[in-house]
């Protein structure tokens, strides 16, 4: 990343994109609050959160000491969880349906043995829920089947013997019903229905979402025309690529000021924001591997050679469910001539957490995939809290800074069209 002069911020505004969860977002508000403060203490400056100054999306005010400087920053949540609950509302037999359909989106388009090119273990997490669904089924046809031959004993009587199946085939929706109401320690209904949410539209993004997308743009474009130092886009896993392709939009219209800040003379308040986007946990590929994802890849592509914003990837090898240190531009093969974009760097688990603490978290999969929102007990130069409330902007933080030796760079995707 090529040096710039540092710019300090005093005011910053926040638009955090989360991925595909239905919860509501004051999960993340909570998120903030408990493991800023925790980052603060290990760290040693002040964070403070305190109710949203202004209207629009659910969000927060933070005031940060830090460096001897104090930040305020608004942080908002682009909110689409009423969009992932009704993509969940799928019946058992309907989330069955939609794991056939998936997974022959997936093998059928030679996708899954692409993504197996590049990480395996955001690969495994997607066959997770398969396993899981089909070993529950068989568990549950398994008991119906244990059942019918207890009660087949009891009589040798034909009908008698027949009628035993009515009560054995009862026993498989029972069972199956209740391992979904214990979804929140399996995962598999929830991670299927993610799945099959890109795997439906072949990579495509549904209307629905195309519509809350357009709002967020108009959202984000609002605050570049305020007096703010910085405009930050946080996108998380599955949000990474909503952030892209609202980005890319914004780019394309011209809605995105000038980086050159030297063209605004006039003092303080003259510039407009810099604008930022720091994509975290990204499974891109997921999506840019589908034969229809042609606007994700186009918008990929134009935004990788955006020269009026910054945009940092980070991810860790640690986290199963991201695609680590791979370029979502150059894996998917849409990479320009001129590619500014992203700088990839390791949020490096194992260096910047503590062995004690790598020990608690290393099996914990999911929560792993939330550690880039928390506190790290041995920070290097990703701090999310020092990012979003500290007094540097994103392109300033990481100047200088070169991408992670062990980076991805290898397009591997079988489909390219951007048309």
């Amino acid at each position: 990343m090529t040096a710039v002069p540092a710019q300090q911020v005093t005011r910053r505004r926040v638009f955090y994109i989360p991925g595909y969860d239905p919860i509501h977002p004051r999960r993340y508000r909570e998120l903030y609050r408990s493991e800023g403060a925790a980052q603060a203490a290990i760290s040693g400056y002040e964070i403070a959160l305190a109710p949203k100054r202004s209207g629009g999306p659910y969000g927060w005010h933070v005031t940060s000491t830090q460096d001897g400087k104090t930040i305020d920053s608004e942080i908002e949540v682009l909110v689409w969880s009423d969009i992932v609950r009704d993509s969940m509302g799928a019946s058992i037999p309907a989330t069955y349906g939609q794991l056939a359909r998936t997974a022959w989106t997936y093998i059928a388009t030679g996708a899954l043995f692409r993504l197996m090119k590049l990480r395996k273990g955001p690969v495994i997490a997607a066959l997770y829920p398969i396993g899981m669904l089909l070993l529950q089924f068989a568990l549950a046809l398994g008991a119906a089947a244990l059942l019918y031959a207890g009660l087949a004993m009891l009589s040798a009587h034909p009908l008698l013997r027949l009628a035993a199946l009515i009560p054995a085939l009862a026993l498989i929706p029972l069972i199956l019903r209740w391992f979904r109401k214990r979804d929140g320690k399996f995962f598999a209904y929830y991670l299927m229905h993610d799945y099959a949410f890109s795997a439906r539209w072949r990579g495509a993004n549904p209307p629905a979402l195309e519509h809350r997308m357009a709002r967020f743009g108009e959202i984000i474009a609002t605050a570049l025309t305020e007096d703010w130092d910085e405009v930050l886009v946080v996108g998380h896993s599955s949000g990474a690529h909503l952030a892209v392709s609202i980005l890319a939009d914004l780019s394309r219209t011209g809605r995105i000021p000038p980086s050159n800040r030297a063209k605004y003379p006039g003092g303080p308040g003259a510039a407009p924001p810099a604008l930022a986007f720091l994509s975290l946990g990204q499974v891109v590929p997921m999506i840019s591997f589908l034969p229809e994802a042609h606007r994700l890849r186009a918008d990929l592509h134009h935004l990788a050679a955006c020269p009026d914003l910054t945009w940092v990837d980070v991810t860790a090898p640690g986290d199963g469910c991201a695609f680590a240190l791979c370029d979502p531009v150059a894996v998917s093969g849409v990479a320009p001539a001129d590619q500014l974009w992203p700088l990839v760097i390791s949020a490096a688990f194992t260096q910047t957490l503590s062995p004690e603490r790598w020990a608690e978290l290393r099996w914990r999969f999911f929560r792993l995939h939330f550690q880039y929102l928390c506190a790290f007990d041995r920070p290097g130069d990703y701090d999310y809290f020092r990012i979003t409330a500290g007094p540097l902007t994103l392109a300033s933080r990481f100047a200088g800074r070169a991408p992670s030796k062990s980076r991805i760079v290898r397009p591997v995707n079988r489909f390219t069209s951007m048309t």
